[in-house]
């Protein structure tokens, strides 16, 4: 089945403290905007939200604009930024370097898991 949607007509967003997602979801696809503003820390904006200490969800992105830094819990880290694609499994923490909004693309990771969702 072909399929074709536009981000420009997200079938969800999701909001939380400095930043929101806007996804389209397919058939065997989620796909996600992130729009991250300067002083967004996963671990202050999104943990009250998920209620777990660091970010269980599995990403697979791409960075558009601005730059994040990723810490996993076991000590693992690294930055990313404009044109990078990036794993990041379950375990983290991330944060936006700088004054720049971050605009990540996550294929699959955020919404089809339930990123920044109530439990």
């Amino acid at each position: 089945m072909l399929e074709v949607k536009t981000v420009d007509k997200p079938d969800e967003r999701r909001d939380f403290p400095r930043g929101h997602l806007e996804a389209v979801h397919l058939t065997g696809l989620d796909f996600a905007v992130a729009t991250f503003e300067p002083g967004w820390r996963w671990s202050e904006s999104v943990a009250p939200i998920a209620g777990t200490a660091s970010c269980e969800i599995h990403h697979n992105g791409y960075v558009v604009q601005g730059r994040m830094h990723l810490l996993m819990d076991d000590g693992g880290e690294a930055e990313v930024g404009p044109g990078d694609v990036f794993v990041c499994p379950p375990g983290h923490d991330a944060w936006v370097v700088g004054d720049e909004q971050a605009i990540v693309y996550d294929f699959a990771g955020a919404m089809a898991t339930g990123y920044a969702k109530a439990p």
